[in-house]
């Protein structure tokens, strides 16, 4: 059977800058730069014409196929390209090379509410979003109902959209955009936006979009998602396909792009000390991947491993150290030290401190982390407040398709539950 989705070497230039083509002045400004021209000339030199626009590969030579009826999840950091390929696959733009091949109609989710227009009510634009989206009137009015009753927005539907709130404008947008019934379905990034009922009800549509048997093409940096709705995954990185394959390898290989060893691999010496005199008994701190890998950003539910350099500075051999675990309010998430653990083998000299973490058990968020190592009897002998930033990503830890949701504590617990007659 030929793919759906055929992609051949395609990539794609943008000018950064406008040239002289592209420069719109005023007549005053015209007037002040024919009359300040000649002198600039005696001073700069006879230099004519504007600088060379800058170029930039948004895309550089990707192929790929994608089979009928697959969902595929395209990730990526940002800048990395995603948006353009979905772009070019929905012929808003045009490749610079290459060339793709589409076999079907194609419905397209690039930004939420666009072809909206504030004047008209709701009815009224759903006709005309319908519209713009490739929708015959009769199709819209087949599914006029069941796009109202997705959208929650009936006593508002003949208000204009200009007196909706932020969260109408985007249920209706997407409930419009989510009635398409294209052979090739392309999405990017709708569940950035919504609160968590709404971003529940997105998933709960493209579940049913996938059952259906239709190919879909899906941007999103939600992982849980991609995790949860996609066969396989496709990642770029600076305009280059360096994966596609299955969900998971794809999904570490993206985690590993957007890690830092920079905040990773921190010299504490470089640091400011909270020290008993001038011992500085920390040294190095280096936060490790469960592949022994430096990185700053670990996923909910997966290892991470802290490695500390202590030197004892010609005092005792017995250190004692620890790991404060703080949020970015400064509220206490847990700490770790030696102090919890079997007595450790006393070493002479400088040693690295491993501990490992099995299964993280924090909710996505930027965390702190705070260093103490003193003699086993004074463990505040030295402080490094704030050595490094933990990074946790979304991940789908329960197991149920969604990542955790926010404000339901800085805490995750796997429980069982189950009915039982009283």
């Amino acid at each position: 059977m030929p793919p759906a989705v055929r992609i051949e070497h395609v990539s794609k230039e943008y000018r950064l800058g406008l040239g002289a083509a592209g420069t719109y002045r005023t007549l005053r400004e015209s007037i002040m730069e024919a009359v300040a021209s000649p002198w600039r000339r005696l001073w700069r030199g006879n230099v004519t014409g504007n600088p060379s626009p800058r170029m930039h590969w948004a895309l550089r030579d990707v192929s790929m196929d994608v089979s009928p009826g697959a969902v595929v999840g395209i990730i990526g950091r940002n800048g990395a390209g995603k948006s353009t390929l979905l772009k070019i696959l929905s012929r808003i733009t045009e490749p610079t090379a290459g060339r793709i091949e589409l076999r079907g109609r194609v419905g397209s989710l690039l930004e939420v509410g666009t072809g909206f227009h504030q004047e008209l009510t709701g009815r009224e634009n759903i006709y005309l979003n319908g519209a713009i989206l490739g929708m015959t009137r009769r199709e819209i009015a087949r599914k006029f109902d069941a796009i109202v009753a997705f959208a929650e927005i009936e006593p508002f539907l003949d208000t204009p959209v200009k007196r909706y709130s932020s969260g109408m404008y985007v249920r209706l947008a997407f409930a419009v955009a989510s009635h398409l019934e294209p052979e090739i379905l392309v999405i990017d990034e709708v569940l950035a936006v919504g609160d968590q009922g709404f971003q529940r009800k997105c998933l709960g549509r493209m579940n049913e979009v996938r059952r259906s048997g239709r190919t879909v093409l899906f941007v999103s940096h939600h992982l849980a998602a991609i995790q949860h709705l996609c066969d396989s995954v496709a990642v770029l990185e600076r305009g280059e396909l360096t994966f596609a394959g299955d969900v998971p390898t794809g999904i570490e290989r993206y985690s590993q792009s957007c890690r830092s060893e920079a905040g990773a691999d921190v010299d504490l010496l470089a640091l400011p000390h909270q020290a008993s005199g001038d011992r500085r008994l920390l040294r190095r701190l280096r936060i490790l991947d469960r592949q022994n890998q430096p990185t700053d950003q670990v996923r909910c539910g997966e290892m991470v491993r802290f490695e500390v350099t202590v030197d004892p500075c010609g005092g005792s051999d017995e250190l004692n150290c620890a790991i404060l675990v703080e949020d970015s309010f400064g509220g206490r998430m847990f700490t770790v030290g030696t102090f919890h653990a079997e007595p450790l083998a006393t070493l002479p000299g400088p040693r690295r401190l491993v501990c490992s973490i099995e299964d993280l058990p924090l909710a996505p968020g930027r965390y702190a982390l705070t260093l103490l190592a003193g003699p086993i009897h004074q463990l505040r002998g030295d402080v490094v407040e704030h050595a490094a930033w933990l990074h946790v990503t979304d991940a789908d830890f329960y197991g149920n398709g969604k990542p955790p949701e926010p404000g339901r504590g800085r805490f995750l617990v796997r429980s069982h539950w189950e009915a039982q007659p009283p």
